[in-house]
């Protein structure tokens, strides 16, 4: 079993920076996959960015291609998003979660088994 928290997400002026960080305890966390999704008020859940379990490979919505970076520390036990040039459409709850599968990187939310509570992001325009 994963517990993922999150944390990282605050008021931020559009065009800066946040960094979010997801927090995880398990034995097993190194050989999951894990995935940054986002919900915003009144939408779908969605797939934002993934790193397989080595972090060999990443994948990003092409809305954060070029602006927004994941990355991980299994020693550490984290994850986090880097976040550039940042938008008021950015503004949702961001959500990190694990994915027993560790590779390939999977977008859809429902084939991931263990999810954080969210932090909220709100970018002002």
């Amino acid at each position: 079993q994963v517990q993922l928290v999150e944390s990282g997400g605050e008021l931020a002026q559009a065009g800066g920076s946040l960094r979010l960080s997801c927090a995880a305890s398990g034995r097993a966390f190194s050989s999951y996959a894990i995935g940054w999704f986002r919900q915003a008020p009144g939408k779908e859940r969605e797939f934002v960015a993934g790193i397989s379990w080595s972090g060999g490979s990443t994948d990003y919505a092409d809305f954060v291609k070029g602006r927004f970076t994941i990355s991980r520390d299994n020693a550490k036990k984290m994850v986090h998003l880097l976040m550039h040039s940042l938008k008021p459409e950015d503004t949702a709850v961001y959500y990190c979660a694990a994915d027993r599968i560790g590779w390939p990187i999977r977008q859809l939310g429902a084939e991931y088994d263990y999810w954080g509570q969210g932090t909220q992001v709100t970018v002002s325009s």
